[in-house]
């Protein structure tokens, strides 16, 4: 059998921080059938600042007993369709910010969808695990500890 001792490995669900939008102590759900990842977003709002197109949201954190929820701002990468598991077309925001895993920071690209009936507020999609050099061990949650960072210098995180 191969072993990678390069990749770090992961389980179901781990916690994990958006550094550059001032987010910590979120959970997430890996999802290696989902290509691309998705944050819990509402009130999406684009707009242009120096000539560049933004995004301008509400990012809900916490569980549906503990509800958090913070305003945002990103530049915007594009828009794209996605497909549900169910078939539905959706035209959804893209933006890239840093996410920290364990002692991992890498840029990431979330779609902005809202998740409200969903239990996780962010899905870790297989693109994001395979440039973080992740795999996945399905048998295990919350392998990695909670990632701790310094406070953004960025301007892309709104209090």
């Amino acid at each position: 059998m191969k072993t990678f001792d390069h990749l770090t490995v992961v389980g179901l669900r781990e916690w994990i921080a958006l550094p550059d939008l001032g987010v910590a102590g979120l959970r997430a759900k890996i999802d290696t059938g989902a290509s691309t990842s998705s944050l819990h977003a509402t009130e999406i709002e684009p707009f242009e600042r120096d000539g560049e197109q933004w995004v301008r949201f509400t990012a809900h954190l916490g569980s549906v007993v503990q509800l958090r929820h913070r305003r945002c701002e990103a530049p915007l990468v594009t828009m794209k369709t996605i497909k549900s598991s169910n078939g539905h077309a959706q035209v959804r925001y893209v933006i890239s910010t840093t996410l920290a895993l364990g002692d991992r920071v890498w840029r990431v690209e979330f779609t902005l969808a809202c998740r409200k009936s969903m239990r996780y507020r962010l899905l870790l999609g297989s693109k994001a695990l395979i440039d973080g050099q992740l795999v996945v061990n399905p048998g295990i949650k919350y392998v990695q500890d909670k990632p701790v960072f310094p406070v953004s210098t960025s301007s892309t995180g709104v209090a």
